[in-house]
């Protein structure tokens, strides 16, 4: 579940800069995964690791339907403890 709340926060991030930028097609969205986790209710013991693999499906599923059904995410690990949206072509 936390994987699909963050590829909607993903989403929204990268619709408002298409938004923003008038962008008609995006063909490419580069994003750089850190170590998220995501505790809703405070307890440390309650975070969970947020999985490449269950990330893309919350993309592939929230993006049916929009500009960005048809993008190529790549999505990297990398250091830290948040995401980044590295680059969209």
């Amino acid at each position: 579940m936390h994987d699909f709340l963050l590829a909607k926060e993903i989403v929204d991030t990268i619709l408002l800069n298409i938004k923003e930028n008038n962008l008609k097609k995006v063909s490419e969205v580069i994003l750089e995964i850190g170590t998220i986790s995501m505790a809703h209710d405070g307890f440390d013991k309650h975070t969970e690791d947020i999985s490449v693999d269950n990330l893309e499906f919350g993309l592939e599923t929230i993006t049916k339907g929009t500009i960005l059904e048809k993008t190529n995410f790549k999505i990297s690990k990398t250091a830290g403890e948040h995401w980044k949206l590295v680059s969209i072509k």
